[in-house]
Order: structure tokens, then C-alpha cells, then sequence
């Protein structure tokens, strides 16, 4: 009779466990993506990841080869290229993965890794692109010449990594949490959690994360492209070429931002604050593509659109040859300064702003009349 009473205990234990799993696996089903739809993210994932990998790749080959691109500003774009790598290494990879088998493989544990590194790394490249641009902004303006100081740009360096890990550590410690996002293959932050502490996490991180960093760099590259227009006025060949380049640039620079990252954000704090299940599998999965697209993204704009790394990389692949056929190396390094006074009729004073045609080289490519040495290369 107690092996009766037992056997019906685990027949019971074991029906209220199936129905336990069948309810899980119904909810997360609900989450899930067709078969296609599976195979059509893991495409993607797959094309970011590779071609992530390889660009940055590239940007980091450039670095180790040429010595005349080891500057001092020159090191955040080699810490953009640095976080953007690891995210392809220590990120994507596993998202990719699971796409493949249509569910998160790694348990509660490797969703924890996989959020952490994630948002740890892409922050550290978002805060490294917001301080690139106050760089160059500043650099166009400074008003005396000095020389190489690589201290400022590796404490910057430093600084991303630290307010990345300010801002990333507090879900493993219990403010907020990592949990699986969109279809189930990838963990980030939990949108979802409607705790009052998780919300205000998300407001934070927000705002010091995504909004901040945008004002910035609206603001930086404003500034930049005035200071440009204001050389055009007194140059009106080169430096309207230049202008035009620099438009372009500013304007490639803040789309990009903008498309790779606003979209998950407001998605984002429409799950954190919208009514539940507002947002779809598909609505969640684009979001974070677009976002993850940015390690493909940063390098063709932050390097292939500077001339230094540009000319590099025709060295590099052996293309040199034609870019000297069709002139399109570099001038001579020349320290011009101009010189824009302009007054401002409230106080009757006048500031000066110096622009540096070095500064400007070397944030714009431009096409070039005489062809000079190429860079150094190290063996």
C-alpha cells in the first residue's frame, strides 16, 4: 500500500512537472519565430558577425602595420575597434548560435555573460565615438599648437571602460537584471521586469547611456561644421570642398548613430513602460540587429573615411599604385592656421578660433594634387 501511495506521489509530482514544462514552453513559444524566421536572423547574425570581425580586424592590422597612425587621437578609434571586435568574439557568436538551434543554449548563467558582455562593450564604443567627437571638435578649435600628448586620449580610453562597468555591473549585483530578449536567442537587459528599481535603472541607463551621448555629438559636430563654414568664407576653393566633405561626414556620422541605436532604445522603453506583450517578437529582434549592425558600421565611417587610415589601406592591399594614378594620396603635412575673427555685438568683444588644416586632413579626406612619401610601414 506505501509503494501505492508513493507511486501515485510521483505520478502526481511528475503530471504537475509536465504541465509545469508545457506551460514554460507555451509561453516561450508564444516569443518565438518561425522555422524562416529563424533562419533569416541567424543570416544576419551571421553577416554581422563576420563582417564585424573582419573590418575591425582591418582597422587593427592598420594599426599594428603603419607607425604614423599610432597618434594620440587615433588611439579611441583603436578602442572603438577593440570593443567592436569583442562583441563579434564574445557576443554575437553565441546569439548566432542559438539562432541556429532556435533557442538560448547556454541557461541562466551564460544569459548573464552574454548581457553583461554586450552592454559592456557596446557602451564602451558608444562613449568612445561620443569623446572621438568632442575630440575633433576641440582639435579644430584649439587655438595653440602642441605637440603629441597620449595621456588625455588613454585616460580617455579609460575612461569608457570604467563608465561602461559603471553601468553594466548592477544587474549582476541585483539592481536590475539579464534575462533573454526578442525571439529567445539573445539576453540583454530585462525591459519586461516591472519592478520599480528595474525602472529606474532603465531610466538611468537611458538617459546617461543613449540621450546624453546623442546631444553630444549633435552638438560637437555642429560646432565643427560652423567652424568649417567659417574657413570657406575666406577660401572658397579647398576649404568649400573640405566643408562639403565634412557635411557629409557629420551627417553620415549622426544617421548612423541614430539609426543603429535609437530604434532599440525606443523599443526598449516601450517594453519597460508600455502595456505588456507590446512588442513583438519581429519588433524586438530588428532593433537589436540594427544595434549589433554598428560593429559592421563604425569602421567603414570612422576609419575608411579618414584619409591617414584611407591611404593605408590602399598601401596595405596594394592598391597604392592606382591611388597614385588617380592622385588621390595625400598632401604634404602643412600647419597653416587661419585665423576668423568675429565679433559678438552683445559685449563688443572678439574671439579668435584657429583651424588647423592638419586637424582637418585628418577628419575628412579630401582629393589631393601632388603625390607625396607613403607612411611609414613597420615589418
Amino acid at each position: 500500500m506505501d509503494r501505492r501511495m508513493f507511486s501515485g506521489q510521483d505520478g502526481l509530482n511528475q503530471s504537475f512537472n509536465l504541465s509545469d514544462d508545457r506551460e514554460l514552453m507555451g509561453s516561450q513559444a508564444d516569443r518565438k519565430l518561425s522555422p524562416t524566421g529563424f533562419a533569416v536572423l541567424s543570416v544576419a547574425l551571421g553577416f554581422i558577425m563576420t563582417f564585424g570581425f573582419l573590418n575591425n580586424f582591418i582597422v587593427l592590422l592598420l594599426f599594428c602595420k603603419f607607425k604614423k597612425l599610432r597618434t594620440p587621437v587615433n588611439m579611441l578609434l583603436l578602442n572603438i575597434s577593440v570593443s567592436d571586435m569583442l562583441v563579434c568574439m564574445f557576443g554575437t557568436t553565441l546569439s548566432f548560435a542559438s539562432s541556429i538551434r532556435g533557442r538560448w543554449m547556454l541557461g541562466p548563467s551564460g544569459c548573464n555573460w552574454y548581457g553583461f558582455v554586450n552592454s559592456c562593450f557596446g557602451i564602451v564604443s558608444l562613449i568612445s565615438l561620443v569623446i572621438l567627437s568632442y575630440d575633433r571638435y576641440s582639435t579644430l578649435t584649439v587655438c595653440n599648437k602642441r605637440g603629441p600628448d597620449y595621456r588625455k586620449p588613454l585616460l580617455a580610453v579609460g575612461v569608457t571602460w570604467l563608465y561602461s562597468l559603471f553601468w553594466t555591473v548592477p544587474p549582476l549585483l541585483g539592481w536590475s537584471s539579464y534575462s533573454t530578449e526578442g525571439a529567445g536567442t539573445s539576453c540583454s537587459v530585462s525591459w519586461t521586469a516591472r519592478t520599480a528599481q528595474s525602472h529606474a535603472y532603465i531610466i538611468c541607463l537611458f538617459i546617461f547611456c543613449l540621450a546624453l551621448p546623442v546631444l553630444v555629438m549633435v552638438y560637437c559636430y555642429g560646432r565643427l561644421l560652423w567652424a568649417v563654414k567659417q574657413v570657406g568664407k575666406i577660401r572658397k576653393t579647398a576649404a568649400r570642398r573640405r566643408e562639403y566633405h565634412i557635411l557629409f561626414m557629420v551627417l553620415t556620422t549622426v544617421a548612423c548613430y541614430l539609426l543603429c541605436w535609437m530604434p532599440y532604445g525606443v523599443v526598449a522603453m516601450m517594453a519597460t513602460f508600455g502595456p505588456p506583450n507590446i512588442i513583438t517578437p519581429v519588433a524586438s529582434v530588428v532593433p537589436s540587429l540594427l544595434a549589433k549592425s554598428s560593429t559592421v558600421i563604425n569602421p567603414l565611417i570612422y576609419i575608411l573615411m579618414n584619409k591617414q587610415f584611407y591611404r593605408c589601406f590602399l598601401i596595405l592591399f596594394h592598391c597604392n599604385h592606382w591611388s597614385a594614378e588617380n592622385g588621390n594620396t595625400s598632401m604634404a603635412s602643412k600647419t597653416t592656421a587661419i585665423q576668423l575673427n568675429r565679433r559678438v555685438c552683445s559685449n563688443a568683444m572678439a574671439c579668435t578660433v584657429q583651424i588647423s588644416t592638419d586637424a582637418l586632413n585628418q577628419c575628412c579626406s579630401t582629393p589631393a594634387i601632388k603625390n607625396t612619401s607613403p607612411p611609414e610601414v613597420t615589418t
